[in-house]
């Protein structure tokens, strides 16, 4: 590849997924693409030119092609669109001449290449083009559009932005702001999930598949390949690849081919298992037969080095610049269940039940794992995915694809990293509001991203995944073994109405424990414990638990069994089920003895079967109801606990997004514009154009004058107002009680000179310099703090000023954008938060201004990620408002985020 002319923008580099799960690549045009502009432009149709030029146009001048393809990338600016070698879409814009008072508009065009009409490339363009603007200081699109050009007119309407338009002279004549609105980012992100869902789909329900090296050796990763898929019952064509083949030699009854470019027809998926030095051969022909999606099993890429990830990543340009996805490399496989595709393309020799679990796993190890686990207890899976060094499909995308997956009720996760926690947020957020999601998120212990995972690095604490993973609705759960445990819960049972519990059973002390639990967890037990004879049969353990479920009060029933003798009695488990089927509520189980976790069944209206003792399935497995059983009564709790609180986050309003009033962004990007011009480097703003910034976005900071001695001090109380606080300059003697390092409350000149001549004495030179502002009402002191993060993006934190935030690390975390919701909780997440409500009898205070406070914080962080720290403390929260007495803003370069405002794959 030939490296891009001087001022070339590489950062609106990116690949995309396209509506029908193709990709593509949009970049910046360039002066050598003039030979492919004109290729392009003479593949068109006599009226797709037409419609762009106005005018019949067969061929491009060399004058035209200059002009195309050489812009300076600020006043005149083209992207393109490429498949492979050619280019299938350009849009373009130039920018009109700067008029004072009115907003910075540009004249766009677009065209989209006859070939690859209806695969969303207009709409991908014109969200890159608007961002590209957008940073050039643009603010408005305009474009003449003739009136039969339906598809270029509709692609403007539908993007939810507020489109004018008028008529002139026989041209439609369009004008559109292009600053993201609510309406536009939801547009966008529906159709990001569409695309990358149907991405997902092509590599999920293939309709043929190539194993590229497999191989006659029993022993060998190919082999065991194309063998899990034979023996799996693969529905579609099924080929092999093997480099060293004969003519007309056949493995396991499927012909073996030379290479993949031999293949009668282009395959959908191909699965990958060569050596590493060959894979990207192997991809190149893939590309060139049209192959639209990548299983890499092969080892030997980002995990081993430096080497390693350069080849990985060319691996994945490959890929995605001829329209695939690639799942891997290092990856175990992955699987569907579904009865017409039956796909096994992984290292697992059985395929799992099939159910309504969906699962993902980032480790090729713990694949097996999960799996293995699967089995044990018969859960059923839909669709499983290891995706390895997760080079390009991740987690995200199959979320994306499991919310609109009929055969998928709930879903699973293992995550030894996040790479994009922005996009993990409101993609998991979307999908936990319609389907459970449960995930195992491994690194609390600090010990690193694994080898293989290419991943920003991060400064935030693992509390703000945390908070990040309970904000979006995820069930974070510690373990696989708790994975599973709530994810029985989640796909068998119905979602509970709230945290009231009955618990029910035959042993006074295995009730006990239960309802201990149920306290442990914030469940509230009404009725019950309820402990039937230990000798008692099933008809009178049904009596017990039919008047658990009748009770109105009652949200969520805890059946435990002690069985007399050493088996499960499967007239109880059988009576269980069925009565948890009539009853409608939630319910678990504890049936003490098992040696493993197994599920309750019952087969049809009469006949009935308990899960085995060594946790196998009983006669009737995959029919009627399931009840969950656990081996102890506080497993059983814990996964209804978690099931619990999910299904109150699920009911709650989910709010709107935090659109305080008097938010000027335009004024507050030209603070930071100004600041950054003068230092390109980052800077600590001065106090006085830190105030300027926030007050663009209506938070006002409480005016303060740095003084030296009394005069000074004097002074600046007469324009600043009585009563005064005095202050020293450094916090940590301002937090330092034994010296009083403040003076509140000075109503006089008497007072101030006092006031200065105490804190000199008991500080020295340390009080030099002192600072006079106005008294605010007293209250609460808080922080309210953002950072822009390599790895998160805009990071909003809240504490309580002091001790919890000093010594206790109180501190709440969330990532914007914030809906009114989430500020709600933000506030109340953190431990000392019932200081702001009246605690031990004191008055609650204006808890909705610190609120506006936040919100306002939250909307400049999201917006300019150049905002790089900021930290309001302290904001005295009061009776009434709330008063921001210091800001400390830092500027540094942007450094882009992971999940920026268009369309992207991630790199």
């Amino acid at each position: 590849m030939t490296s891009p002319p001087v001022g070339y923008p590489t950062r609106w580099e990116a690949d995309v997924a396209l509506r029908d799960g193709g990709t593509a690549h949009v970049r910046p045009i360039r002066p050598s693409d003039a030979d492919a502009v004109a290729a392009f432009h003479s593949r068109q149709s006599e009226e797709s030119r037409y419609l762009r030029f106005f005018a019949p146009m067969p061929r491009l001048s060399e004058r035209d092609l200059t002009r195309f393809t050489h812009v300076d990338h600020a006043e005149r600016v083209a992207l393109v669109a490429t498949v492979g070698d050619d280019i299938v879409g350009i849009a373009r814009y130039d920018a009109a001449p700067p008029r004072p008072g009115r907003p910075r508009a540009a004249e766009v065009a677009f065209n989209i290449s006859d070939a690859h009409q209806g695969r969303g490339l207009g709409s991908v363009l014109l969200e890159h083009l608007a961002a590209a603007a957008r940073e050039r200081g643009v603010q408005r699109f305009t474009a003449d559009v003739l009136p039969q050009n339906a598809k270029m007119i509709a692609v403007f309407r539908e993007a939810g932005f507020e489109v004018r338009q008028g008529y002139s002279d026989g041209v439609l004549e369009v004008s559109f702001a292009i600053d993201p609105t609510e309406r536009s980012l939801d547009v966008m992100r529906a159709r990001e999930q569409r695309a990358e869902a149907r991405s997902v789909t092509a590599l999920l329900s293939p309709s043929s598949v190539v194993v590229v090296g497999a191989s006659r050796d029993v022993g060998s990763v190919g082999h065991r390949l194309l063998a899990d898929l034979v023996t799996g019952g693969f529905t579609g064509a099924l080929h092999a690849v093997n480099a060293d083949a004969a003519p007309g030699q056949e493995l396991l009854g499927v012909p073996v081919l030379r290479s993949v470019r031999e293949l009668p027809g282009p395959a959908d998926l191909a699965v990958v298992a060569v050596p590493p030095a060959a894979v990207v051969g192997v991809v190149g022909d893939c590309a060139a037969t049209g192959v639209r999606g990548l299983v890499v099993v092969s080892s030997g890429f980002a995990e081993t080095g430096p080497q390693g990830l350069a080849l990985q990543r060319e691996l994945v340009r490959i890929a995605r610049a001829n329209g695939m996805r690639v799942v891997g490399p290092n990856s175990f496989g992955v699987l569907n269940t579904d009865p017409a595709v039956r796909l096994n393309a992984s290292l697992a020799q059985e395929m799992p039940p099939a159910g309504r679990f969906g699962l993902f796993s980032q480790s090729g190890a713990l694949a097996l794992t999960v799996l293995s686990s699967v089995q044990r207890r018969g859960l059923g899976v839909s669709t499983f995915v290891s995706a390895g060094n997760r080079a390009d499909v991740s987690g995200n995308d199959l979320m994306q694809f499991w919310h609109d997956d009929e055969a998928t009720a709930a879903v699973g996760l293992y995550l030894e990293s996040i790479g994009n926690p922005r996009k993990f947020s409101r993609v998991a957020r979307r999908l936990a509001r319609r389907k459970p999601v449960v995930v195992v998120k491994s690194g609390a212990s600090g010990f690193g991203v694994p080898p293989g995972h290419a991943v920003r690095a991060s400064r935030v604490p693992f509390e703000a995944v945390e908070n990040m993973l309970r904000q979006a609705g995820v069930i974070r759960v510690e373990n696989v073994h708790q994975l599973f445990d709530v994810a029985q819960v989640a796909v068998q049972q119905p979602l509970p109405q709230g945290s009231r519990v009955a618990v029910v059973g035959n042993s006074d002390a295995l009730e006990t424990l239960a309802a201990d639990a149920c306290v442990s967890w914030g469940l509230r037990v009404v009725h019950g414990p309820r402990s039937v004879h230990p000798e008692a049969g099933a008809e009178e353990f049904t009596d017990a638990l039919r008047a658990a479920f009748a009770d109105p009060e009652v949200d969520a029933v805890v059946a435990s069994w002690v069985p007399p003798t050493a088996a499960v009695d499967a007239e109880v488990a059988a009576a269980v089920a069925r009565t948890a089927a009539e009853g409608g509520k939630t319910c678990v189980t504890c049936f003490l003895g098992t040696r493993s976790v197994s599920a309750s069944r019952v087969g049809g209206a009469g006949g009935g079967a308990g899960g085995g003792a060594d946790g196998s399935e009983g006669p009737g497995a995959g029919e009627g109801h399931v009840v969950p059983s656990y081996p102890t009564p506080e497993d059983a709790v814990r996964a209804l606990a978690a099931v619990v609180r999910y299904a109150h986050w699920r009911r709650k309003d989910p709010g709107h997004l935090v659109t305080p009033e008097g938010v000027d962004l335009h004024a507050a990007r030209a603070v930071v514009e100004d600041a950054l011009a003068e230092h390109p480097d980052g800077v600590e703003l001065p106090r006085a154009t830190a105030v300027r910034l926030l007050a663009a976005v209506g938070v006002a900071v409480l005016p303060r004058e740095e003084v030296h001695g009394v005069e000074e001090a004097l002074a600046a109380a007469e324009r600043l107002g009585w009563p005064l606080a005095l202050k020293t300059v450094g916090e940590e003697l301002a937090g330092r009680q034994d010296l009083r390092g403040v003076r509140l409350g000075l109503t006089g000149p008497d007072a101030l000179r006092t006031a200065v001549a105490e804190m000199r004495a008991a500080l020295g030179e340390s009080a030099d310099t002192l600072v006079v502002q106005p008294m605010a009402p007293l209250g609460v002191p808080c922080l309210v703090a953002s950072s822009e993060d390599p790895l998160f993006g805009p990071v909003v934190r809240f504490g309580v000023e002091g001790d919890p935030v000093d010594l206790l690390g109180d501190v709440g975390y969330r990532i914007p954008p914030l809906t009114d919701v989430d500020v709600a909780d933000l506030v109340r997440s953190v431990k000392a938060a019932p200081k702001l409500f009246g605690h031990r009898g004191a008055p609650a205070l204006d808890v909705a201004a610190l609120e506006d406070v936040v919100a306002r914080v939250s909307v400049l962080a999201d917006h300019l990620p150049e905002v790089a720290e900021l930290r309001l403390s302290p904001v005295l929260v009061a009776e009434r408002g709330a008063a921001v007495l210091d800001a400390v803003v830092v500027l540094a370069p942007p450094q882009g985020r992971a999940d920026p405002d268009r369309r992207t794959l991630p790199l």
